[in-house]
């Protein structure tokens, strides 16, 4: 029974405000926004850093939805994954993690170290780009939702890929949102 302390620790250090893990549906991501809104209006936030923050969880939520591989062990297959909310004086991070096919990571962090290349005239001309010439991938994507999680955030996207098993990796992201406004 101590895990459990220890995880409140965890999370008071870590300055979270906001932890769901398991399988991500429609349903559970309209209860996780829901959550998050209630979280940011009772805290009195400006609305500008409001819209920031939850225009970068909605992608954030879209991006596992949409894109995690599906876990198959053994039997038992899962889209388990994990969004996080921590909030500090100076800053939102939106962070996630799902599980990933080894043989996706490549492209992926390709094209986030190429978001994370570009500065904001770059991300905005990326942005324009991509809904000219997108092609949608077969998940329902087109990238766009990490350029725009680096435009609204001012700030470059932090990702890890720590190695699973030997087919998966766990995508972890993080995203910072100052709360400056500017």
């Amino acid at each position: 029974m101590k895990f459990i302390y220890d995880l409140h620790r965890t999370m008071m250090s870590q300055k979270l405000i906001l932890v769901y893990q398991g399988d991500f549906t429609q349903e559970s991501t309209k209860s996780i926004l829901s959550m998050a809104e209630r979280n940011l209006d009772s805290s009195g936030e400006e609305s500008s850093i409001k819209r920031k923050v939850f225009n970068v969880m909605v992608e954030a939520l879209q991006n596992i939805v949409k894109h995690s591989d599906e876990l198959v062990e053994g039997q038992m297959r899962s889209h388990a994954a994990i969004f996080l909310i921590g909030k500090e004086a100076n800053r939102y991070s939106i962070m996630s993690g799902n599980p990933i096919r080894k043989e996706n990571v490549s492209k992926l962090q390709a094209a986030l170290e190429r978001i994370n290349g570009l500065e904001k005239e770059g991300l905005k001309d990326l942005y324009k780009e991509i809904i000219k010439n997108t092609t949608i991938s077969e998940k329902g994507g087109a990238g766009l939702g990490f350029v725009d999680m680096a435009r609204k955030s001012g700030e470059k996207l932090e990702f890890e890929f720590p190695e699973m098993s030997a087919e998966y990796c766990f995508f972890c992201l993080k995203v910072n949102v100052p709360r400056d406004s500017e």
